[in-house]
């Protein structure tokens, strides 16, 4: 039972586009905005992705901030 759990655990971790091929997370991307500070921009490229593969992907990438863009 253990393994179908781990195995499922990892088919999302390896789905979420943005999490696999984004590079690092940068502390921006992590870090919510405060009220009245500008919000992140997402990477939309990466959010398609996400949806037409496998949706709960998606979730792993706003959980991880990395379907937000990096700070320039």
């Amino acid at each position: 039972m253990k393994t179908v759990i781990a195995m499922g655990l990892a088919a999302i971790m390896l789905s979420s586009c943005a999490t696999v091929f984004g590079g690092k997370v940068t502390a921006h991307q992590k870090t919510k905005p405060l009220a009245g500070e500008q919000q992140r921009e997402i990477r939309v490229g990466a959010l398609i992705a996400d949806v037409l593969l496998f949706w709960p992907g998606a979730i792993v990438d706003f959980a991880t901030g990395a379907i937000y863009k990096p700070k320039r």
